[in-house]
């Protein structure tokens, strides 16, 4: 009975049926055949509910969309470009920078190409980059930024791991800390490399400018604090992530709509609804996963897959080689959100098992994920790259590969070497 039922929500979760509904459809099912009462499942999304952290996720949410409607990506490039525009590979660096800055903020990964592909990628061009390394550096900075606060899914990650009693060892704060030497790795790493890659092209160099940097920089002037706001708020423990989320969000809103006035009073009521279109949808999957996750704990589900594991996989240093493998086939195929909901509550009781870290494992999980998005044949930023750019899947795919291996040399580097993760909270 129970694998027919299986065989069913496969089907139609291949056939396109919304993944909540797969969700609960398992959870009740499993509640079901275990003679527990499924009002269980209200008491789940009201323990959602009942969440103080889970403030952030709108707020934060909500700021990144007004950025993405504003002209920031405009005045950030600007501004890197005016500060680091003169060093060897300079444009390069600057799309990085901010590229990580402004997924970090907007927690959208399709966005950032969408936003950013318009201003860099002609650009690199212009500035005598070849095609295939711009298309490749456009379409693999969409992810940066995952790892840096207020990354949306380093919020939900933690919000996951505090649901399974786990919230003294895995708070957003120490998560938001961690994630900051990791991701300083893969831009400086992806630098090192485009400076490498483009050693005997015929480049030029832009001499350093006071007066145009000055310029960029009182442009830009109202938007500089906003990582301040969130590093070192939450660093020094001045703000909790739900009040640095508010601050972030209030901000924004005043220098969006009333300084620079890119945005009509008008447009609020449509950017609202949009952002929390989105986070209702995280919210209502993260509600019926939290209950699909409780049955999976009293089905012993996770402690049965570690007597598995450990019959074939018999030290810490395997299980994360076949941990990064799972992760970087399972970004291709799933969406990041999906993937942490779903997943997290299995891998994270194994792993803990095997002696990894809880902060270090989110920020291997998210590494992954971030590669994921660009890994063939089915990365979402890849088709996301194809149409913003016009080009063929094909072209796409061999554009990233190099700066997909520069990246996982980095997950390498940060899934075997904790420290990198974990100096900052030690």
């Amino acid at each position: 009975m129970i694998y027919l039922i299986i065989a069913i929500l496969i089907l139609f979760a291949l056939l396109g049926a919304p993944l909540f509904s797969i969700i609960i459809a398992a959870a009740m099912t499993g509640f079901y055949l275990s003679d527990i009462n499924l009002s269980v499942m209200a008491i789940e999304l009201y323990r959602i509910a009942d969440t103080p952290i889970l403030l952030a996720l709108p707020m934060f949410t909500f700021a990144g969309y007004m950025l993405g409607e504003s002209n920031t990506s405009k005045r950030l490039v600007r501004l890197t470009q005016a500060f680091f525009g003169w060093m060897p590979g300079g444009l390069a660096i600057v799309a990085f920078i901010v590229c990580a800055l402004f997924t970090a903020f907007t927690g959208a990964s399709g966005v950032t190409i969408v936003a950013m592909g318009a201003l860099l990628y002609p650009a690199l061009k212009e500035a005598g980059y070849k095609n295939n390394f711009s298309l490749g550096l456009v379409t693999t900075s969409g992810s940066l930024g995952l790892l840096l606060p207020p990354s949306l899914p380093l919020i939900l990650y933690g919000v996951i791991a505090q649901q399974m009693s786990s919230g003294e060892e895995i708070s957003i704060e120490k998560l938001f800390i961690a994630g900051i030497l990791p991701a300083i790795l893969m831009i400086l790493l992806l630098s090192l490399w485009s400076i490498w890659a483009n050693r005997k092209a015929p480049v030029p160099l832009t001499s350093f400018s006071l007066k145009k940097a000055l310029s960029a920089a009182r442009e830009a002037i109202w938007e500089i604090p906003l990582p301040i706001f969130v590093f070192t708020g939450i660093y020094s423990g001045f703000f909790a992530v739900s009040e640095a989320a508010a601050v972030t969000a209030m901000y924004v809103l005043i220098v969006e709509v009333f300084i620079y006035k890119e945005i009509r009073p008008s447009r609020l009521a449509g950017i609202v609804r949009d952002s929390m279109v989105m986070v209702g949808g995280i919210l209502l999957i993260l509600g019926v996963s939290l209950g699909l996750t409780n049955y999976l704990i009293d089905a012993e589900v996770p402690m049965k897959l570690f007597d598995i594991c450990q019959t074939y996989v018999t030290s810490k240093l395997v299980f994360l080689i076949l941990l990064n493998i799972f992760l970087l086939i399972l970004g291709a195929m799933l969406d990041i959100f999906s993937a942490i909901i779903i997943m997290v509550p299995l891998m994270l009781p194994v792993a803990l098992e095997y002696g990894v870290d809880p902060v270090h494992l989110g920020i291997i999980f998210l590494a992954n994920m971030q590669i994921g998005y660009f890994t063939p044949p089915v990365g979402m930023n890849l088709f996301i790259a194809g149409y913003r750019f016009n080009k063929p899947i094909m072209d796409i795919y061999k554009a990233t590969i190099p700066f997909m291996l520069v990246l996982l040399l980095a997950v390498l580097i940060i899934t075997y070497w904790p420290w990198l993760s974990l100096v900052l909270i030690s």
